[in-house]
């Protein structure tokens, strides 16, 4: 429930307003993400997450470095990939209700699928003629989709140290460094395009960051993140089920464990 009484305090009213501010960024950053990646059930996760939230459970770099001895292939730079870590981090918080982007594996599944096709846009055609010819500051791509020359290994390393070059700029602080209600700032400036990037939108960067942490929040864990099923768990998504015929006729609900396609390798 939400907290209406007045703040009693100057520490009060300040926890106050950066409680309503990581409110604010996080449903907004909700209905985005149920416009990206497959309607509204992403969306209102995070709402309802936040909603329900009561302490926020701080992710230390200790935590970081004990969950997970996984090497990264593609950010070569450990900064790089703290910033990363970061981001995803207000984007998908931890609360009570279950892990946060860190503690499931998110900035490894980023970090897997940039190094791999899919960070080289290695199905995509990319060479000229286009369909259509784009002026300067059209920011829509028409019926010849997206042009940038960009990849999206090109633009996450972009997007990252550009986030980075601002947090440093602003607060004299790297962006993993900064306080909660200052990330938050960065992230909805990236989003409403008011930081400058070269070559490319700051909210297409922003953009492709959401969608990215969300499917490694919830894809199945053998793309690399979702780790132990605990984005499925928190939703109760019984996963990979070979089959529900045991299942159907029932009238209540049947609460499954989730199975992953990696249970059934070996088979």
């Amino acid at each position: 429930m939400e907290d209406n009484r007045p703040p009693r305090t100057a520490k009060d009213a300040a926890q106050q307003q950066q409680d309503m501010s990581r409110r604010k960024f996080l449903k907004t950053s909700g209905v985005l993400a149920g416009g990206l990646v497959g309607g509204s059930l992403f969306g209102g996760l995070i709402t309802n997450r936040l909603d329900k939230k009561d302490d926020k459970k701080v992710v230390t770099k200790e935590d970081h470095e004990t969950m997970s001895m996984e090497a990264r292939q593609f950010f070569t730079r450990a900064h790089d990939f703290n910033v990363l870590s970061a981001a995803t981090e207000q984007i998908l918080p931890e609360d009570e209700l279950g892990p946060g982007a860190i503690k499931l594996g998110v900035p490894y599944y980023i970090d897997k699928q940039l190094a791999g096709r899919w960070g080289i846009n290695g199905r995509d055609y990319r060479q000229s003629p286009y369909a259509v010819k784009l002026e300067d500051n059209d920011k829509s791509a028409g019926s010849a989709g997206e042009q940038s020359i960009l990849d999206r290994g090109d633009l996450f390393l972009l997007g990252l140290r550009s986030l980075d070059d601002e947090s440093q700029k602003r607060f004299k602080l790297a962006f993993d460094e900064a306080q909660e209600d200052q990330q938050i700032e960065l992230l909805t400036d990236f989003e409403n395009d008011k930081v400058a990037m070269r070559g490319v939108q700051a909210s297409e960067f922003f953009n492709l960051l959401l969608q990215s942490t969300l499917e490694g929040a919830y894809a199945d864990p053998q793309y690399g993140g979702n780790r132990n099923m605990e984005g499925w768990k928190m939703k109760e998504f019984p996963g990979a089920q070979a089959s529900y015929a045991g299942y159907m006729e029932q009238e209540e609900f049947q609460k499954l464990e989730p199975v992953s396609l990696r249970d059934y390798q070996g088979h």
